[in-house]
């Protein structure tokens, strides 16, 4: 494949990450030194925690992106590789998920206490969103698999 044919998408991957990477530098450590209300600080703690370890998982899966996409410019899209950093950014979606489902009866308790549902949405998209990828990237792992399984054996008919 032409080299570049997946610039598009590398661009993509790099515009995804640079709001999370603002965000975990700057306005997470403000919100946590300038809560909104004092008396919902030690509410806040979990939630943001929790936001803090989700960036590391986020950031893998986004590294294996990237290598996945390298691995189509050099057309090694069916190998072993792209099977294992399909591997990599499903369970790293599923840490996601779970991180949040560990969160959600704090950010449940902050709705309940600042009388805000629409946070527990929030906490439920992210959830929700962080599954969608890692059941996505699951089908694509093992209909890659099954095609690495039928090339090898193909080429082993000849």
């Amino acid at each position: 494949m032409k080299q570049g044919t997946t610039l598009f998408l590398k661009i993509a991957v790099m515009i995804i990450g640079a709001p999370v990477l603002v965000l975990a530098l700057f306005a997470l450590p403000w919100l946590v030194n300038n809560p909104v209300n004092p008396a919902y600080a030690n509410i806040l703690y979990p939630i943001v925690g929790a936001m803090y370890v989700s960036v590391i998982p986020f950031f893998v899966a986004l590294y294996q992106a990237l290598k996945l996409l390298s691995y189509i410019d050099r057309n090694q899209a069916f190998s072993k590789l792209s099977v294992t950093s399909l591997k990599v950014i499903k369970r790293s979606a599923i840490t996601i998920s779970g991180l949040y489902v560990v969160a959600m009866p704090f950010i449940f308790r902050l709705a309940d206490l600042d009388d805000a549902p629409g946070i527990i949405v929030i906490g439920m998209v992210l959830i929700f969103a962080a599954m969608v990828i890692a059941v996505f990237a699951a089908v694509l792992q093992r209909l890659l698999q099954e095609a690495i399984d039928i090339k090898s054996e193909n080429d082993l008919v000849v």
